[in-house]
């Protein structure tokens, strides 16, 4: 059950970041208030988490899962150009996460 939370938490870890991003320095209201309640709900699930998973597996999968789903959504979106580079560095993080889950 503790990865099932580990990776919800860190899939609102891209909303929260994107919400960020989307706030335009917190004066558009909605992505503002997206991002409070995803950060609050994802810190909250990382920290459940912790409670019976290592603490430096379990924080770099949620990182490993939400920097990779944000840059992926910048590229979906428009904001971010796609690169052979960045997917091959997203590949490598991914593997590098599943590496470390298959580790612990």
């Amino acid at each position: 059950m503790a990865w099932i939370v580990l990776v919800l938490s860190g899939c609102l870890e891209a909303v929260w970041a994107s919400a960020l991003a989307a706030s335009q320095g917190f004066t558009r209201w909605r992505p503002t208030v997206l991002f409070v309640v995803a950060l609050v709900a994802s810190m909250a699930g990382l920290a459940w988490a912790m409670t019976s998973l290592p603490t430096g597996t379990a924080y770099a999968v949620w990182v490993g899962i939400g920097a990779s789903l944000t840059v992926i959504w910048g590229i979906v979106s428009g904001a971010e150009k796609a690169s052979w580079a960045k997917v091959a560095l997203l590949v490598l993080l991914v593997g590098s996460v599943v590496g470390l889950k298959v580790v612990s």
